[in-house]
C-alpha cells in the first residue's frame, strides 16, 4: 500500500515538474517578443519620442520613437506611419524601408515604423501566426522583425469593456476594439493607453503641421477594400492623381472615399481634427484572410496558398491572384504609391513639396527583394 502511495506521489511530482517546465518554456517564448526590433535610420534622421507631443505617454509602453529628417530646401511635411496593425507586415516593412534609405532634399519626412509597439509584444497563437519574419540583406546577413497581433497586448488594455463606445462619436463596437488603434482616433488624452496613443499621434500631426499623412495597411484578398487608397475628401484630388499614375504604370489600385459614418479611423479623424491630407492604403495579403491554409512565416512572406488559388478561380477575391502575393509585391505597391503621391504633392501645391531620394522603385524591389534594401545589422 505504501509503495502504491509513493508511486502515486512520484507520478504527481513528475507531472508537476513537466507542467512547470512547459509553462517556463511557454513564458520564455512569449517574453521573447518583448525585445525591441533593431532599426537603423539613414543619415539625417533625428530620433524623438511620441511623448514629446503628449506627456501622458512618457515611461509607458505606448511611447514610440518618431524619426524626423529635414531637407536643405524648405517645403512641406509628410508623415509615413507603419505598424498600426502588426499582423500586416508590409506596413511596418515599407516604413522601415523609408527610414533606412531616405535622403530628404526638400521639406520634412516623419517616420514611425511600429506605431502600436504594444501590439508587437504578443501574437495571436489561435490564428497560428508566426512570431517573427526574417529578411536577407545585400551582404547575406539577416534582419528579423516581430509579427505581432492586430490589437494592443491585453496586459496594457485590461479590463476591456463589453462594448467600446467611441468617445468622439458614440459609435458602438465590440469591447476588444478599444485595443485597435485604428478605431480610437482622434484619441483621448486621459483614456486607455491605445486611446492616448491615438491622441498623441493626432497632436503630432496637428502641431507639426503635417501636409500629407500615410497610414499603411494590408487586407485579406476577399476584402472589398484591398489594393486600395482610402482618402478623406480633403485628400481626394491628390489621391485621384496618384491612382491614375499608378494605373498607367501597371499597378492597378482602387480609390475609395472615407465613409463619414465610420468613425475612429485615420482616414476620417485625421482629416476632421487636423489640417492634414490623410491617406490609408491597403495591399492584399493572404495571411490576413479566412480562406488560407497553413499559416506560417512562409505564407506571410510569399503569399503562396493553394486555397486562394481555388478562391480566385471561383471569383471570390478582389485582387488578381496567380498563386502568390509576395512581400516584394506588397511593399513595392506601398512604396510606389508613396513616391507617386510625393511627385503629385508638388504639382498639387508647390509650397508643400517634399522630395525624397534613394528609395528603390517598384521594379527594383521585385528584382532584388526587400531585404536587399535594408541596412545590414552591425555585428
Amino acid at each position: 500500500m505504501k509503495t502504491e502511495i509513493r508511486g502515486t506521489h512520484f507520478t504527481a511530482l513528475l507531472l508537476l515538474v513537466l507542467a512547470l517546465g512547459v509553462s517556463a518554456l511557454a513564458g520564455m517564448n512569449f517574453m521573447s517578443m518583448w525585445k525591441d526590433d533593431l532599426f537603423l535610420p539613414a543619415p539625417g534622421f533625428e530620433k524623438h519620442m511620441l511623448s514629446e507631443w503628449h506627456g501622458g505617454l512618457k515611461n509607458t509602453p505606448a511611447d514610440v520613437p518618431v524619426f524626423i529628417q529635414q531637407g536643405e530646401e524648405p517645403g512641406g511635411t509628410v508623415f509615413i506611419m507603419g505598424g498600426t496593425h502588426p499582423t500586416e507586415p508590409a506596413s511596418a516593412t515599407t516604413a522601415t524601408l523609408f527610414l533606412e534609405r531616405a535622403k530628404v532634399t526638400r521639406g520634412r519626412l516623419i517616420v514611425i515604423t511600429q506605431v502600436n509597439a504594444m501590439g508587437f509584444t504578443h501574437n495571436s497563437p489561435q490564428e497560428a501566426h508566426p512570431q517573427h519574419l526574417t529578411f536577407t540583406t545585400a551582404d547575406g546577413s539577416t534582419r528579423t522583425f516581430r509579427y505581432g497581433s492586430r490589437l494592443t497586448n491585453p496586459i496594457y488594455e485590461w479590463p476591456s469593456p463589453d462594448i467600446y463606445i467611441h468617445p468622439a462619436s458614440g459609435q458602438q463596437l465590440p469591447g476588444k476594439e478599444r485595443g485597435n488603434l485604428n478605431r480610437c482616433y482622434p484619441g483621448v488624452p486621459n483614456g486607455s493607453l491605445t486611446e492616448q496613443l491615438a491622441f498623441a499621434l493626432t497632436e503630432m500631426i496637428r502641431k507639426e503641421k503635417v501636409d500629407l499623412a500615410f497610414d499603411l495597411h494590408e487586407a485579406s484578398p476577399e476584402y472589398p477594400v484591398v489594393n486600395a487608397i482610402v482618402a478623406h475628401e480633403r485628400s481626394m484630388e491628390l489621391a485621384a492623381m496618384t491612382a491614375m499614375d499608378l494605373e498607367f504604370s501597371g499597378i492597378p489600385i482602387r480609390l475609395e472615399p472615407s465613409p463619414k459614418n465610420l468613425r475612429g479611423l485615420t482616414h476620417r479623424e485625421w482629416g476632421d481634427y487636423t489640417e492634414t491630407m490623410p491617406i490609408l492604403m491597403e495591399t492584399g495579403n493572404p495571411v490576413q484572410g479566412r480562406f488560407r491554409g497553413k499559416t506560417d512565416e512562409r505564407l506571410a512572406m510569399t503569399g503562396v496558398d493553394k486555397a486562394y488559388v481555388k478562391a480566385a478561380a471561383l471569383g471570390y477575391l478582389y485582387i488578381p491572384y496567380d498563386g502568390s502575393q509576395p512581400m516584394e509585391y506588397r511593399v513595392g505597391r506601398h512604396t510606389a504609391a508613396i513616391l507617386s503621391f510625393l511627385d503629385n504633392l508638388e504639382l498639387f501645391d508647390e509650397s508643400k513639396a517634399v522630395k525624397v531620394e534613394n528609395i528603390p522603385s517598384f521594379d527594383d524591389i521585385q528584382e532584388k527583394g526587400v531585404g536587399y534594401f535594408l541596412t545590414p545589422a552591425k555585428l
